[in-house]
């Protein structure tokens, strides 16, 4: 479990007094002879099963020849294939067996193998997820007596928009139906009235066992899990009509792939199932505003942790190559990912956490580290580096409205609150604050490119999203709470630096270019 503030997902909680906190298992033991030893597979007459039962990933190297070998020595292991996926080598398997990790990684044609979490599988439980702030009832009354006839009724209050010139941009074009960005997420409700006209339904599917469930509305968070994916949504592609907020691309389609179990923790298979449904189902942009659990550092220099960055890195590719943008989340822990070293003390976050001391060139942060994924830092309405966004010359690759304690940067009127206005389930409308706010702009203007550049390559919508941003100049000093103590050093130039990276996105240039 969570506490207040916590990393998991990419959304922040700010300072008491300025935003509600957001909050966010043993199976019987038994023994079993195991099956005759596969071919590679080290001999064994038996496999202990009176281990807690985890979830691995094991990668393979070679075809589906060796796939098959491997597979007959998990279950000589000990191990139960949950799914495959053999177009990247990845297979999701679960094991009692305490040493099924080491004895995988002895076998003819693994690459990599480790477990995906330090505690035992649990049943599912709901756990309670709160909006930072609500909209409130006066707030949206207000903005709706000043929306002009072109606006949506909340979209006063949502200062992002012209942050990245978004309201220009919508005077020329919403976006293609024919573009899907997906949001590997906690979920998302597609019946708010803002959701329901874009939602993608084939696009869409629950992949929290690692396995894509694609039964009607198991995409949705549960009645008390979190409000995450939905309020991520509603920025990337909330329609405009009428109704409530305007999202960066309103006239795209949205998608939700679930990949957070009820207790918010985002495991590698679910996400390596996530990116494989979004690949196989033609989605051109995901967003991922998470970082996988339970390690903010995955270190490859151990063997658990390089089976994960193997295994999340093999599913980013073959998104990409199947064409879609992975724009991710920076993170909130106001780190310099580029520094020689940093100090974690949150990992791993489901069960007892330790501290220690990682290169951050060598231990990663996963998603957002990985090749090819846009790695996104947040601004506040000021236009400055977010107070808690982490940054890095040579890490961060663009930048975007994520919000900030109002106290730090008050937008101008007639918006009232420094953070992200968007979507939340049932119907309503809230505020959040953090790198998850962030990242879906950039999917938005990226699914704006992919709309008016429908033949473009990732790499072409990424050289463009980083040549149309506008440069942003380092903040030195930067101060952000005007206590006389600089809270963290930008390194570059205009053109490119490790607060904004290439600068910040631009969604009229996205249309217009």
């Amino acid at each position: 479990m969570a506490h207040p503030g916590s990393r998991r997902r990419r959304v922040i909680a700010l300072p008491a007094g300025l935003a509600l906190t957001a909050s966010l298992g043993f199976l019987p033991a038994g023994a079993a002879t195991a099956a005759p030893a596969a071919e590679g597979a080290p001999a064994v007459k038996a496999v202990s099963t009176d281990g807690p039962k985890l979830s691995y990933v094991v990668n393979v190297k070679g075809g589906h020849g060796v796939a098959k070998s491997v597979k007959k020595a998990i279950a000589a292991a000990g191990g139960t294939i949950v799914t495959s996926y053999d177009q990247i080598g990845v297979i999701v398997v679960h094991s009692q067996n305490p040493a099924f990790g080491p004895t995988i990684r002895a076998v003819k044609g693994v690459q990599s193998a480790g477990a995906t979490r330090t505690a035992p599988i649990a049943a599912a439980k709901d756990t309670a997820i709160d909006s930072e702030r609500p909209l409130t009832s006066q707030e949206a009354a207000a903005a709706a007596r000043i929306a002009d006839g072109g606006q949506d009724p909340l979209e006063p209050l949502q200062w992002s928009l012209p942050a990245i010139k978004a309201d220009k941009a919508h005077e020329r074009t919403l976006g293609s139906k024919k573009v899907t960005v997906a949001v590997i997420d906690t979920g998302v409700d597609d019946t708010h009235p803002d959701l329901a006209p874009n939602f993608d339904t084939r696009a869409s599917a629950n992949c929290v066992t690692g396995k894509a469930d694609t039964t009607p509305g198991s995409w949705r968070p549960g009645p008390t899990e979190s409000d995450h994916g939905t309020h991520v949504a509603g920025t990337i592609a909330a329609a405009k009509n009428g109704v409530g907020v305007t999202g960066v691309a309103p006239g795209v389609k949205v998608s939700g792939i679930k990949v957070s179990n009820p207790d918010g923790f985002f495991y590698t298979e679910a996400v390596v199932c996530g990116f494989m449904w979004a690949a196989e189902n033609g989605v051109e942009v995901t967003n991922n505003s998470y970082y996988v659990d339970p390690w903010l550092f995955n270190c490859r220099n151990d063997a658990d942790q390089a089976a994960l960055v193997d295994a999340l890195a093999r599913a980013t590719r073959y998104a990409e190559r199947k064409g879609a943008v992975n724009v991710a989340a920076a993170g909130n822990s106001r780190m310099d990912l580029a520094a020689d070293e940093l100090t974690d003390t949150t990992s791993p976050n489901d069960s007892t956490e330790v501290t220690r001391t990682i290169d951050p060139s060598e231990c990663l942060d996963i998603p957002t580290q990985l090749p090819g994924v846009v790695t996104t830092s947040s601004l506040g309405a000021k236009g400055l580096k977010s107070s808690f966004s982490n940054y890095g010359n040579g890490v961060v690759d663009i930048s975007a409205p994520g919000g900030d304690s109002t106290r730090y940067q008050a937008p101008e009127g007639p918006a009232v609150d420094g953070r992200i206005l968007s979507t939340l389930p049932n119907g309503g409308y809230g505020y959040k604050a953090g790198t998850s706010m962030a990242s879906p702009h950039v999917a938005g203007v990226a699914a704006l490119i992919k709309s008016k550049h429908p033949y473009a390559s990732p790499a072409a919508v990424k050289a463009l999203l980083a040549g149309q941003a506008d440069d942003r100049e380092c903040t030195n000093p930067y101060d952000i709470n005007g206590d006389g103590v600089v809270d963290a050093v930008c390194e570059g130039d205009v053109r490119k630096n490790g607060f904004y990276g290439e600068g910040v996105t631009d969604a009229l240039d996205a249309v217009r270019r």
